[in-house]
């Protein structure tokens, strides 16, 4: 049984997409744009669930799509994560970038599973590199909360750092497939070859 009601979904789809030269999060990899497609996923798994966004890309969402809009108080990642921190500080976090075109459902089940609410995340980590990848993760309100302070004593921005250097439980999933990032369309053609 998968406790839903402590836990809150995230998808992150506030970047700008540069590399990719397109909103990664508007690439129809399963029928419908890929940003609904995890938003769909995560309702499957979470009580509540939303999209970060910039407030560039608040015209292109969806009017029932529940959103949080960057505060743009800090870079990267960490700015969608503490923005979503700072609507629901008591909230855990499992979050995915919408660069994850082949994360499934069972992927995400058996990170919710494996959760540890004791460590200040539960994140995937592939085989090969046994490196957490924070855009693939459960955050727990602690951690969120040391991510801030960190970031407001001038550590570095890279959830990945932050994340090696804390008290983190790692799970692999049964296939390092399902944490492929697309980010380049030479990263698109792979993942159609793969679907």
């Amino acid at each position: 049984m998968i406790l839903k009601d402590k836990l809150f979904g995230l998808v992150l789809s506030g970047g700008k997409s540069t590399r990719m030269g397109i909103d990664k999060g508007s690439i129809n990899y399963h029928g419908i744009p890929h940003r609904e497609y995890l938003l769909n996923l995560l309702g499957k798994l979470c009580d509540k669930v939303f999209l970060s966004v910039s407030e560039e890309q608040m015209p292109e969402v969806s009017h029932d799509v529940k959103i949080i809009v960057d505060e743009n108080q800090h870079r990267g990642p960490f700015n969608g994560l503490l923005s979503a921190h700072h609507k629901f500080p008591e909230a855990a976090w499992l979050v995915l970038a919408c660069d994850l075109p082949l994360i499934d459902k069972n992927s995400l089940e058996r990170l919710i599973q494996k959760r540890n609410p004791k460590k200040f995340a539960t994140a995937f980590a592939t085989h090969a590199s046994k490196l957490p990848e924070p855009l693939c993760a459960i955050w727990e309100s602690m951690a969120l909360q040391k991510a801030e302070e960190n970031l407001k004593a001038g550590a570095g921005s890279c959830p990945r750092k932050f994340l090696i250097n804390s008290d983190i439980q790692l799970v692999f999933p049964e296939d390092d497939k399902v944490l492929f990032n697309a980010n380049s369309m030479e990263d698109y053609n792979e993942v159609i070859t793969k679907l």
